[in-house]
């Protein structure tokens, strides 16, 4: 009678682990799937998404865990999928080649002011220290224009199109060499202006301060803006996509752009895995990102911080051909 208790007793402990081991399991075979076959979905599944790399260590861990409870199925499945997982994921901290270019240098960085609320002399600074040569600004309010003005931006980048707005709707262009203005995009919720830089000798490049949609606010909407940065090198000048894209590495929306000509500078450089949001507290997601002409050369990658705002700057230096 003892020995029928215990076996009944047992069962049901057996019965729950393993489904505990399950019920953690599902969001990760969700993730997993979604990135495998590249389907973005809504906003839930975005923000799902966005985590694949914290996923990679879920998984081994769940893995793990399940394995050294004698589930050797459910430890099986977890270690195979957070292995597929890693072949997405493991590239972007290995360094690339780059084509061998003897062109221009450019130094080109990119903020999300935060509403305006970034410190501009922080901006300018970073500028200074740099040597930036185009500055791509988001959420740029007309505050923001007067802080930045009276900073002394304007006197390091004298050249610049900008459409500051209030809220999130505003951003710009900045530049040490003569722009014209250009419509790259297409419609967008927020501006995303477009400029054509001409660095002497012949030298053109094109550039995009990009910040599409919030995905929270309209996740077709979001798509659709990020694709309308996706036309093929070759179908256009030399170009340069700089700013919050609202997406990682391992958003399908994104991957398309990558698909149709462009690297991202810290994935060449393998720094892909280096949070930009949200600063001020733990970063842990890539947002933003300087997409770069396949034609061109990524020299340097940097995250750079801003006081005042949730999004960390990113520099890219770039040879081009």
């Amino acid at each position: 009678m003892v020995i029928d208790n215990e076996v009944r007793v047992r069962r049901p402990r057996n019965r729950l682990v393993t489904g505990l081991l399950l019920l953690a399991g599902v969001p990760f075979a969700l993730l997993t799937a979604l990135r495998t076959v590249g389907y973005d979905g809504g906003w839930y599944t975005l923000a799902l998404l966005s985590l694949t790399p914290y996923a990679v260590v879920y998984g081994l861990l769940l893995g793990g865990l399940a394995l050294a409870l004698r589930r050797w199925w459910t430890g099986g499945i977890a270690l195979a999928m957070a292995v597929l997982l890693a072949v997405f994921v493991t590239p972007r901290v290995l360094a690339d080649d780059q084509p061998a270019v003897t062109g221009q240098t450019l130094r080109v960085m990119s903020s999300n002011l935060y509403l305006g609320r970034a410190d501009p002399q922080a901006i300018v600074n970073l500028v200074r220290d740099n040597h930036i040569d185009v500055l791509n600004l988001l959420e740029l309010t007309p505050a923001a224009v007067a802080g930045l003005t009276q900073a002394g931006l304007f006197a390091l980048l004298p050249n610049r199109v900008l459409h500051p707005a209030s809220g999130a709707n505003g951003s710009g262009i900045v530049s040490r060499f003569p722009l014209t203005e250009e419509n790259y995009t297409g419609d967008s919720a927020a501006k995303q202006p477009g400029a054509l830089a001409d660095l002497g000798g012949g030298t053109t490049v094109e550039l995009v301060a990009v910040h599409p949609l919030s995905p929270d606010s309209g996740a077709d909407q979001w798509e659709a803006e990020i694709k309308d940065l996706s036309r093929a090198a070759g179908e256009h000048g030399l170009r340069i996509l700089a700013g919050d894209f609202n997406a990682t590495l391992d958003h399908a929306a994104l991957q398309t752009v990558l698909t149709r000509g462009y690297q991202d500078a810290a994935d060449q450089r393998g720094d892909g895995l280096l949070p930009t949001w949200p600063a001020g507290r733990v970063p842990l997601v890539t947002l933003d990102h300087v997409l770069v002409d396949k034609r061109a050369a990524v020299q340097d990658y940097r995250v750079l911080d801003v006081p005042g705002t949730d999004h960390r700057a990113v520099y890219a230096q770039v040879r081009l051909p």
